[in-house]
């Protein structure tokens, strides 16, 4: 599958036969009211909005609602943008070595990402955060799973390696933004945005198509990154003997358990020292904008090519989105 056409080289009225990932496949009504199937068809490059205008509610049930498929349809030019019509479909069930060429990679370089994380976490002052950071990077499977697993199962960085890259971003803004706010604790801000989502390697499932573990939907990521912590700083009290100050473990905590902003979120707690509001908001920042970019200014400009200066509505920012930068050709 090595010389696949990639769906983000794909133009209008263009044969497409070949396997590809399915997401959210859902079963919709036309005006008439037959049953057709809306789904998201997926590779490693990127991804399109599928349908398929007749279809029997008995094959639908038949079919992935996250998975692979193989297909034959066309594309074609809807309002801007490409979508898939499907001829046929039928489930897949890929060979390893094909699943590399379906699912969604980081661009960028997953070692060199990850060094840059080690090398910043590694600027923290005080020994105690210093012994904590340490206790998390020498977890080789904790780790191996934080550069491998996506940041989301379909909203932001919803790729391999996306939560390391998010996660880094957000170290990366922190070390911009906390100098212009001395009060602010450095030591708290970077290991909580180290440690926020790291719940996700054991909420999602990215072996094969995207999706929860059975801990993932009974106890979620939130909940479990806050245990996770609590076990890491028991281990440095029995390794080395060092104890967090007073206090520290529950703010560190409390910046997990309160990082998605209010309960309609999934916040346990809205943030409630300064920096948990430094990091639910930097969080906020890195995922709206990586939405937007992804939708509005994709790497590869087909989109804008076809003629449509609007996104499809993006429902995590409640708008759809104006495509062309004015100044983008300005000299």
């Amino acid at each position: 599958m090595s010389d696949r056409r990639l769906i983000r080289d794909w133009t209008p009225s263009e044969r497409v036969e070949g396997v590809f990932a399915i997401a959210n496949a859902q079963l919709g009504k036309t005006r008439n009211d037959k049953p057709y199937l809306r789904c998201l068809i997926r590779d490693k490059s990127g991804e399109v909005p599928g349908r398929m205008w007749s279809i029997e509610e008995g094959f639908f049930r038949r079919l992935p609602t996250d998975g692979f498929v193989h297909i034959e349809g066309e594309t074609q030019k809807f309002q801007g943008d490409l979508q898939l019509i499907i001829h046929t479909i039928q489930p897949y069930d890929p060979a390893p070595e094909e699943i590399r060429d379906l699912l969604p990679t980081t661009k960028y370089d997953i070692n060199t990402m990850f060094d840059e994380v080690r090398a910043l976490l590694a600027t923290l002052r005080h020994p105690a955060m210093k012994a904590l950071a340490d206790e998390y990077l020498a977890d080789d499977r904790l780790m191996e799973a934080f550069r491998q697993a996506p940041a989301a199962k379909s909203m932001h960085h919803a790729y391999l390696g996306g939560l390391l890259e998010h996660t880094l971003s957000l170290l990366r803004l922190a070390e911009a933004i906390c100098p212009l706010y001395p009060k602010i604790n450095r030591d708290l801000v970077l290991l909580g945005l180290f440690l926020h989502d790291l719940g996700k390697t054991r909420e999602l499932s990215y072996e094969g198509p995207f999706g929860y573990t059975d801990r993932g939907e009974l106890v979620g990521h939130i909940v479990e990154g806050a245990i996770m912590l609590h076990d890491k700083a028991q281990q440095v009290m029995h390794s080395s003997g060092m104890r967090l100050p007073p206090g520290a473990l529950t703010v560190l905590q409390h910046i997990i358990l309160s990082h998605h902003g209010i309960p309609e979120y999934g916040a346990a707690k809205v943030p409630m020292t300064p920096e948990a509001i430094l990091v639910s908001i930097l969080d906020n920042l890195d995922a709206k904008i990586a939405i937007a970019l992804t939708a509005a200014r994709p790497d590869h400009l087909r989109a804008i090519d076809l003629g449509g200066n609007f996104t499809e509505n993006q429902w995590a920012l409640g708008a759809k989105l104006y495509r062309p930068d004015p100044l983008a050709d300005a000299t």
